[in-house]
């Protein structure tokens, strides 16, 4: 399972834009250069955001003691991709949808029994 970073353009929207630049329409799937490229883009103007938003809260004295405020900024901003028992969790009951896997529970509560990364 890969961890996907939080702010990631979705597929749709890259071809949307691979199809404003060269003036057609795209589809299909994409290369991996595209999706590195329109990635780190997204996430550098994300984090040039937040660089802004709490460079004003700071210069403003929002707040008497700013540091924690910024904290959770940040954490809220950035979370933390889901870790392994997250993400099996969540492919887990996506399966369980469509095949019966686990008709007695048994992953399941193994997978909730076990710590968090």
């Amino acid at each position: 399972m890969t961890q996907q970073h939080p702010i990631t353009p979705p597929p749709e929207l890259v071809q949307q834009w691979m199809g404003d630049y060269y003036g057609c329409s795209v589809g299909g799937g994409l290369a991996g250069v595209e999706t590195f490229i329109t990635t780190r883009a997204a996430q550098w103007g994300a984090d040039q955001e937040l660089e802004a938003i709490q460079k004003e809260i700071i210069t403003q004295a929002w707040f008497a003691d700013p540091r924690h405020r910024l904290a959770q900024l940040r954490a809220a901003r950035r979370p933390k991709p889901p870790g392994l028992k997250e993400q099996a969790l969540k492919r887990l009951a996506e399966a369980e949808l469509t095949l019966i896997v686990d008709p007695d529970g048994t992953i399941r509560r193994a997978l909730e029994a076990m710590p968090d990364d």
